[in-house]
């Protein structure tokens, strides 16, 4: 009886697929209940059937090393995985989802604008998500599932991730236009806005409009997509984010709009107060002219200046600059320049 096999195996194939284990030093490994909560998984244990999530780290080296090799993930989605894409994007895969969102940044010391990354691979068994800092989207879902009330499924996860994106959008909007109508309240009252604040919500707004932008395509996009583990009212929830990102934006292309005009406000504010201060400096020079014209010709050291030899000259020509400029005082208020 022949050893050999009845088949052909390529010397560079194995005889089975490796396993998928639990990468080591996960952020976090879990696998959802169905009922709104999760079981952990231990590192370096066997990566259960359905409903798990992979939440990794792409800049550790233990994370590089399992999404260069995990037998879970096609090749395509690989280097998307490690951080290369960073504009929103969405693309089928396999079956499955590969995205990249942005969200608000809310880690300490850093600026909201400077908006975090999150890059997941999603099938309807599996979720493989990356990050570098730390996203609130994330962190919210993972609060909802201690309390039981997290995702059921893979697809609840999606869009659970893509409503907790949106929101923190929103209210970031809502912040930038509450600061803005401050800003407007304060030019009614005559007084000048500082304009580092104002040019600070103005790049802020249009680094947040750079991102949201695309990433309400993406929403849109994905609530039409054919996707056969994306029921109805999934895709219903989706387009109805994808419609209140649009409102947002339409918020936010407003709220740049009225920077611009606040900004030529305080231009204008700045160029009234520098005309007015130049004008009453004019109207000191026209007083006090005339009055310098007088004591500089008296002041000469000079024989035959009126005055000269009186004790009186003194007070009397103190007595002829008041009048003279109490005239010029009632000149400029008869023309109305006072």
């Amino acid at each position: 009886m022949s050893d050999q096999l009845p088949f052909h195996v390529p010397p560079h194939l194995p005889l089975h697929p490796p396993k998928a284990l639990v990468p080591a030093e996960p952020v976090l490994a879990l696998q959802l209940d169905g009922n709104g909560r999760y079981h952990k998984l231990s590192a370096g244990g066997s990566v259960p059937p359905e409903r798990c999530w992979l939440h990794l780290d792409y800049s550790a080296d233990t994370a590089k090393e399992w999404l260069h090799h995990s037998p879970l993930l096609p090749d395509v989605v690989r280097e998307s995985l490690l951080g290369e894409s960073n504009r929103p994007k969405l693309v089928k895969v396999s079956g499955g989802l590969l995205l990249t969102l942005r969200g608000i940044n809310h880690n300490e010391g850093q600026r909201p604008d400077q908006m975090v990354a999150i890059r997941f691979f999603i099938t309807e068994q599996l979720i493989v998500s990356t990050r570098h800092r730390r996203v609130y989207a994330i962190e919210q879902i993972v609060r909802n599932l201690r309390q039981g009330l997290g995702p059921r499924t893979t697809a609840d996860w999606l869009v659970d991730v893509c409503e907790n994106l949106a929101e923190q959008a929103g209210n970031f909007i809502d912040e930038m236009m509450d600061k803005i109508v401050r800003l407007e309240d304060e030019i009614l009252e005559h007084r000048s806005p500082s304009r580092r604040e104002l040019v600070e919500i103005r790049r802020q707004l249009i680094v947040l409009r750079r991102y949201l932008a695309p990433q309400r395509d993406v929403f849109s996009r994905l609530a039409n997509e054919k996707i056969n583990w994306l029921e109805k009212d999934d895709h219903r929830h989706l387009q109805e984010i994808a419609d209140r990102m649009g409102r947002w934006l339409e918020d936010l292309d407003a709220s740049i709009a009225r920077t611009s005009l606040l900004a030529d406000e305080i231009n204008a504010l700045m160029t009234e107060a520098m005309n007015r201060r130049t004008y009453i400096m004019s109207l000191f020079a026209m007083v006090f002219l005339p009055l310098s014209f007088f004591t500089g010709l008296l002041g000469v050291n000079l024989g035959g200046i009126p005055g000269g030899d009186s004790p009186w000259g003194f007070i009397s020509f103190c007595l002829l600059l008041m009048l003279v400029a109490s005239s010029i005082l009632s000149w400029l208020k008869l023309r109305k320049w006072l």
